[in-house]
C-alpha cells in the first residue's frame, strides 16, 4: 500500500463524512434548526468577546497621549483614523523620538526584539517538528530495549512545571556561555515532551505496521521509511504541533526574561514588559506594542486554521 493509496483512502473518508453531514442537515427538524441558530448567535457573541481585547489594543494604539485617549472621563472606542497617533507611538517604541513626559525606552529595541522572536520561532518550530516526529516514529513503530519505560518517562515530565527547572537551566546556560544569547531561548525548546507524545499517538494509529514492513521488504532503510512514508502521512498532525509550538515560543516570557533580559538577544516578551517603564506608564505606548506583537500570531492562526481543523478531524477518524 503506497502513500498515494493512503492519501486516497483518507480523501474518500472525508467525502463520506461530508455526505453524511449534508444528509443530516437536510433531515433536521424545526427544533434542530432553532438550536442551530442559537448556537450561531452564541458563538458569534463568544467571538466578539474574544476579539474585543485585540480591537481595544488596536484602538488605543492609534491615539497619542492620555489626554486624547480619554474624553470626558471615558476612553474612546473608535480609532483615530488620521494615523498621527499610531505613527507617534511607533516612533516612541522604536526609540526614534523621546518626547517630554515620556520615560526613557533605551532598554526597548522593539524591531530587534521582533526580529529575534521570529528567529526563535522559526528555529524552534523546525527543530520540534523534526525531532518530535522522529522520536514519535521510534516510540510507535520501532522495537528496542527500554522503549516503553523511556516513553513513560517522557510523558511523566509533562507533570513537572517548567518553572521548577529555571534555576538549573540558567546554570547550564551560564556554564555554556549562552546567557544573553539566542541559544539560551532556542536550545532548551528544540524538543518538547508533548510533541513526542502527540506524534507517537498519531503515528501509531495512522500507519499500519504492515505498510512499514512492506517498505522494508522493498529495501527502504528506517530513515527512508520515516522520510518517504511517515512524514507525508502525518503532515496534518505536524501542522497542528507546529502551530502550538509557534504560539508557545512567541509568547515565552519568564524564561526569556531570565535568560536574555535586556540584552541584544531580547525577545518580544521582555520588550513588552519594558514598555511599562517609568512611574506613569503610557497606555498608548504599551498597547501599540501589544497590538503589533499579536499580529504575527493572528496572521498565523488565520492561515493555518483549516490545517488545525483537518489535523484534529483526521486524528479523530483514525482514533
Amino acid at each position: 500500500m503506497t502513500t498515494a493509496a493512503i492519501e486516497a483512502a483518507h480523501e474518500e473518508q472525508r467525502k463520506i463524512a461530508n455526505k453524511r453531514n449534508a444528509q443530516a442537515l437536510l433531515g433536521r427538524s424545526p427544533q434542530d434548526t432553532g438550536a442551530s441558530w442559537f448556537n450561531y448567535v452564541f458563538l458569534t457573541f463568544v467571538i466578539l468577546v474574544g476579539m474585543w481585547p485585540l480591537y481595544w489594543a488596536g484602538v488605543m494604539s492609534t491615539w497619542e497621549g492620555e489626554d486624547k485617549i480619554y474624553t470626558v472621563g471615558a476612553p474612546n472606542v473608535l480609532p483615530d483614523f488620521s494615523g498621527q497617533g499610531f505613527l507617534f507611538n511607533w516612533r516612541v517604541i522604536t526609540s526614534q523620538i523621546n518626547p517630554p513626559g515620556y520615560p526613557e525606552y533605551q532598554s526597548v529595541d522593539f524591531l530587534n526584539s521582533f526580529k529575534n522572536s521570529l528567529i526563535v520561532v522559526a528555529v524552534v518550530v523546525t527543530a520540534t517538528l523534526f525531532f518530535c516526529s522522529l522520536a514519535g516514529f521510534a516510540f510507535a513503530k520501532l522495537r528496542f530495549r527500554g522503549r516503553d519505560p523511556l516513553f513513560y518517562f517522557v510523558v511523566l515530565t509533562l507533570t513537572i512545571p517548567a518553572q521548577l527547572g529555571i534555576v538549573g537551566a540558567y546554570q547550564i546556560m551560564e556554564r555554556l556561555g549562552w546567557v544573553d544569547t539566542l541559544f539560551a531561548v532556542t536550545v532548551p525548546a528544540l524538543v518538547s515532551a508533548f510533541g513526542v507524545f502527540y506524534m507517537r499517538q498519531f503515528i501509531e494509529d495512522a500507519i499500519p505496521d504492515e505498510l512499514i514492513e512492506s517498505a522494508r521488504v522493498d529495501g527502504a532503510s528506517t530513515f527512508r521509511v520515516y522520510l518517504s512514508l511517515v512524514v507525508p502521512t502525518i503532515r496534518p498532525a505536524m501542522g497542528v504541533l507546529g502551530l502550538i509550538t509557534a504560539v508557545g515560543a512567541w509568547n515565552e516570557y519568564i524564561w526569556a526574561l531570565v535568560a536574555v533580559g535586556n540584552s541584544d538577544a531580547q525577545t518580544i516578551g521582555p520588550a513588552l514588559h519594558n514598555l511599562r517603564a517609568g512611574s506613569t506608564p503610557k497606555t498608548g505606548i504599551i498597547l501599540t506594542g501589544a497590538f503589533l506583537a499579536s499580529l504575527p500570531l493572528l496572521v498565523l492562526l488565520t492561515i493555518a486554521g483549516r490545517q488545525i481543523v483537518r489535523g484534529i478531524m483526521e486524528g479523530a477518524v483514525k482514533a
